[in-house]
């Protein structure tokens, strides 16, 4: 679960890594009075999940209260990358000296961490990875050995950090680890001409599967928590236990396995549609999961077309075909929906399904075809 920058900040906060005084707001009035609480001078960033908010006009310098007040009011409703702005957080500025980036992620095919920095942050990181990558120190961190004093310096060092950036680098080794973090991100981590290291953003990413330990994500009773921010689809999604991420396309796209369904959504893109969503069924798909998986996809508005994409391997395709079936006698199928299965018992899958006969279902055989087929639904 990914967090909004100011949930993150509370968690560098609570682990002793400085940041600027702030507020969140969701209404114009409310952010003049922050305005004039923090100073009357505020940066205003949109509260959204996703990088570019710069770039894209989420974040702003407001000279005064009334400045801050209207930023906010013109911020709110704003679509940044897909995501809708719902709340702004209000800042203290600062007056920096230099930029820095530090994070760990998760490295899941050596089974460990990395620490990842360098000496130039800010809004170009990317640029900076992909032009001159040098500029990029990655260093591995075994988790039993985790970050001391002395590997937190021995990272600095290697980016050209301050030596100070020690106990920064220490602190977010703590919030990966005491809040179960896959992902923990300063960017940037600034020096201000008072000499001082403060946070100015941050990203986390919060593992789900962690989420039974984690108080902290639901009120002080423990209950969960409905963020006004969330996708409704992806909320319903998630209630449903699906996996599911909506997109701003047209085809709405379904599979088993994480790789099949990226796969799927790289060829309709090839195909000239964008997909609408990213729905993973996981290995089993039972006439509950396909019904619930066609419940949410249709639910989108945005959505003319579904393909469902199929690779029978330990579920086999008569399995997910009896699935979409008994699905179709409980869902109300407005849209087409295209099928592909392939592998195990591909042969009776396709069976079943022709004997359904369903006036808007069409299989196709292979994964190209289907979704070329797919995609002319959505744009014709």
């Amino acid at each position: 679960m990914d967090l909004y920058e100011h949930q993150a900040r509370e968690l560098f906060k609570d682990h002793g890594i400085p940041v600027p005084d702030a507020a969140v707001v969701d209404h114009p009035r409310e952010a003049r009075h922050a305005a004039e609480l923090l100073g009357g001078r505020v940066v205003v960033k949109a509260q959204v999940k996703t990088g570019g908010r710069g770039k894209a006009g989420g974040v702003r310098l407001a000279a005064d209260p009334a400045a801050a007040e209207l930023a906010t009011r013109q911020m709110l409703g704003m679509d940044i990358k897909g995501h809708t702005v719902r709340r702004v957080m209000l800042a203290r500025p600062v007056d920096i000296d230099a930029e820095f980036y530090v994070s760990y992620v998760l490295d899941r095919a050596a089974g460990r961490f990395l620490a990842i920095a360098s000496s130039e942050g800010g809004m170009d990181i990317e640029e900076v990875a992909a032009t001159r990558p040098e500029a990029v120190v990655r260093i591995p961190v075994d988790p039993a050995e985790g970050v001391p004093h002395a590997k937190a310096a021995e990272i600095a060092a290697a980016a050209g950090l301050p030596a100070e950036a020690a106990g920064t680098l220490r602190g977010l080794w703590q919030v990966l680890v005491r809040e179960d973090a896959l992902l923990v991100e300063v960017n940037p981590l600034v020096r201000t001409t008072d000499g001082e290291l403060l946070a100015l953003d941050g990203k986390v990413t919060l593992d789900d599967n962690a989420r039974f330990r984690r108080s902290r994500w639901g009120d002080k009773h423990g209950d969960p928590v409905t963020d006004p921010a969330a996708d409704p689809l992806e909320e319903a999604a998630a209630a449903k236990g699906l996996t599911y991420v909506k997109l701003d396309g047209q085809v709405g796209v379904i599979g088993n396995g994480a790789g099949l369904v990226m796969s799927t959504l790289d060829v309709v893109a090839g195909c000239g549609a964008r997909p609408a969503n990213f729905l993973d069924i996981g290995g089993g798909a039972s006439a509950q999961v396909m019904a619930d998986g066609l419940d949410v996809v249709l639910a989108d508005t945005d959505v003319r077309s579904v393909l469902v994409n199929v690779f029978g391997g330990i579920t086999a395709c008569d399995a997910v075909a009896e699935g979409i079936v008994q699905a179709l006698d409980s869902v109300r199928l407005t849209k087409p929906l295209v099928v592909r299965l392939d592998g195990n018992n591909a042969a009776q899958g396709r069976a079943i399904l022709d004997a359904r006969a369903h006036p808007l279902v069409e299989q196709v055989t292979t994964m190209d075809g289907a979704a070329r087929r797919a995609a002319e639904l959505a744009t014709t």
